[in-house]
């Protein structure tokens, strides 16, 4: 046993290299997280490819056809932009919490949680039916947001005054939220007997570029809403709020070295609470927008899983709010084309590849990889 150990150790040091794993000691470059980003998705398209191909499948005209089918014409694109607005918004309430190490993983209840709270300013009515559009949507947003905003304050308090895991709690409360949501559509709102509420009134829908079709004829059937406003203004908000105040200075502080936060003085409970209701109502008005801008009526289909796609597509933007607009762009078209292919195969295993590959990514951020020259004297 010893000769055969020898053996092998005789084998590997006739390789003059090795391959040395080094910490980095100074942040790296501002490209460098964007560069591994599209590696990351690089590679993720590649082994998809792969496995399209031991599929029997043809995997250029696969993506090929996804790019047509979602990027091809006005339309789509419209289209494509409307898949990417909860995306956006969703982005957007993880990339807060993430920032300050707070594994927000329920930002799918809070997204329904979202949508009863913007649904109930209609079904209640909180509101007559005859009330004007402005005051419609200004209330549903608001309810869309407090709601979001209690759904992310129950598991804040929990870490804050329990230390209760986030992870946990925020994703076993997904699937309060989706029950809830089941029961007022199924047992209090229902519209005759069937799983979904009654149609919104015309005044509580986000207007949307076909709407203006009289005015600006290229817009006509052009299903984009509102809400692609909404998640613009959120994401100047989201950067503004970490990298331009001093709550953002102390949200980051508290993400990148918390012990030297609760040296300064700074509340890493009360900021953790805070960020968790902020995160929330983000969410929770992603929820408002699906149910507003698209379904138009309460049901419990109305996500392909928007909250865990949020989260990869805050991963791939890297936590930076204006990156996660195209991004989300990106992935709202692999949704709508994928639709088209495979119903729950191909958007399920890209999501997924590209996961996988942003997680080995962050690797790269922590540690260099050299290969050096062994020594004579090994």
């Amino acid at each position: 046993m010893a000769e055969q150990g020898l053996g092998r150790g005789s084998f590997l040091n006739r390789f003059p290299y090795r391959i040395v794993l080094e910490p980095r000691l100074k942040q790296p470059p501002r490209w460098y997280p964007v560069f591994l980003s599209l590696l990351s998705v690089a590679i993720a398209l590649l082994i998809g490819a792969l496995i399209l191909t031991i599929a029997g499948g043809d995997p250029w005209a696969t993506y090929a056809y996804i790019a047509k089918a979602s990027f091809g014409s006005l339309g789509v694109i419209s289209d494509t932009l409307v898949k990417a607005i909860p995306l956006m918004l969703v982005g957007l309430a993880c990339t807060l919490a993430f920032r300050m190490k707070l594994w927000n993983i329920g930002a799918e209840g809070q997204f329904f949680i979202g949508a009863f709270g913007a649904s109930a300013v209609v079904l209640t009515p909180l509101l007559p039916e005859t009330a004007p559009t402005w005051l419609y949507i200004a209330t549903m947003v608001f309810f869309g947001a407090l709601c979001g905003a209690i759904w992310g304050f129950i598991p804040g308090i929990l870490k804050a005054r329990f230390n209760v895991n986030e992870v946990i709690s925020t994703l076993m409360m997904n699937y309060i939220a989706v029950s809830w949501n089941n029961y007022w559509i199924f047992a209090v709102w229902t519209e005759g007997g069937f799983q979904m509420s009654r149609m919104f009134p015309k005044n509580a829908w986000l207007p949307r570029l076909t709407d203006f079709a009289a005015q600006v004829p290229l817009f006509r059937g052009l299903t984009t809403h509102f809400g692609l406003v909404l998640a613009l203004i959120a994401a100047v908000v989201v950067w503004l709020i970490l990298y331009r105040s001093q709550w953002g200075y102390e949200i980051r502080l508290v993400g990148d070295n918390p012990r030297a936060a609760q040296y300064a003085g700074i509340s890493i409970a009360r900021n953790t609470v805070l960020v968790m209701m902020i995160s929330g109502a983000i969410a929770g008005i992603a929820g408002m927008s699906e149910i507003s801008g698209v379904v138009h009526r309460l049901q419990g289909a109305i996500s392909p899983g928007y909250g865990f796609t949020g989260i990869i597509v805050a991963w791939l933007a890297k936590l930076n709010p204006f990156a996660i607009i195209p991004v989300s762009i990106l992935f709202g078209a692999l949704i709508l084309a994928g639709r088209e292919i495979q119903p729950s195969g191909i958007p399920k295993m890209m999501n997924g590849i590209i996961l996988v590959t942003l997680i080995a990514s962050d690797f790269l951020l922590r540690y260099h990889i050299r290969i050096v020259r062994r020594e004579e004297a090994e």
